[in-house]
């Protein structure tokens, strides 16, 4: 006798004679019958759920938190951030059923910093690197600020737990699909960067000549 194989679909069955016929005395088991193949031609696939699938499939980077300066930081001496560039840039994921195929794209469009010391600091773009070439310039000023993504401790670390600040990055991300003649947005994505900098009290500065 035919068992059911485990998940299949189908239904046991008796064999009855109901219709005038001549009724015999022989028993017969109940018969196990698997629900016949579907048809392959199922209900479409909808551009707006195939964009879901994208959405899922995109691998966002967290960029590696970059400072200057580099080891230490010091306090009222402005920090330069930014973030790996070649992480900057847009991510995309594609799905697809034949006949139709959707995009997502993902697009960095801003960065969080928590700086540890109670203070933050919102940068729309990854930062400026600074270039140590320029620090050797007579014309160096050590206390210039970044042009665009930087931040000053009033504060030294000392104290704090392993003498650092818990540093954050929570880069913002748009994300967007299109495919199939239609197009749309999804609630914004993040990622989050971590790194610890050591502040320390700062010396004075002579940036004149003597």
């Amino acid at each position: 006798m035919a068992e059911p194989k485990p998940g299949e679909d189908g239904a046991w069955y008796v064999y009855k004679c109901d219709a005038g016929g001549t009724r015999d005395a022989f028993y017969r088991p109940p018969v196990w019958i698997p629900d016949g193949p579907q048809a392959d031609d199922g209900p479409p696939v909808s551009p707006a759920a195939l964009a879901e699938q994208a959405r899922s499939q995109l691998r966002l980077p967290s960029p590696k938190i970059k400072a200057s300066p580099a080891d230490e930081q010091l306090v009222t001496l402005p920090t330069w951030l930014w973030l790996e560039r070649s992480a900057w840039r847009r991510v995309t994921a594609t799905a697809s059923v034949p006949g139709v195929s959707v995009t997502a794209v993902a697009r960095p469009t801003s960065v969080d910093w928590s700086m540890g010391d109670g203070g933050s600091k919102v940068c729309h773009g990854p930062g400026t690197p600074y270039r140590p070439s320029e620090a050797s310039k007579p014309t160096s000023n050590p206390r210039k600020s970044s042009p665009d993504c930087g931040y000053t401790y009033r504060s030294s670390s000392a104290g704090q737990p392993g003498d650092a600040y818990p540093v954050s990055a929570t880069v913002h991300w748009s994300v967007t699909w299109s495919g199939a003649d239609q197009s749309g947005s999804f609630p914004g994505l993040t990622t989050t960067s971590t790194a610890s900098f050591r502040v320390a009290e700062s010396q004075a500065v002579n940036t004149g000549n003597e």
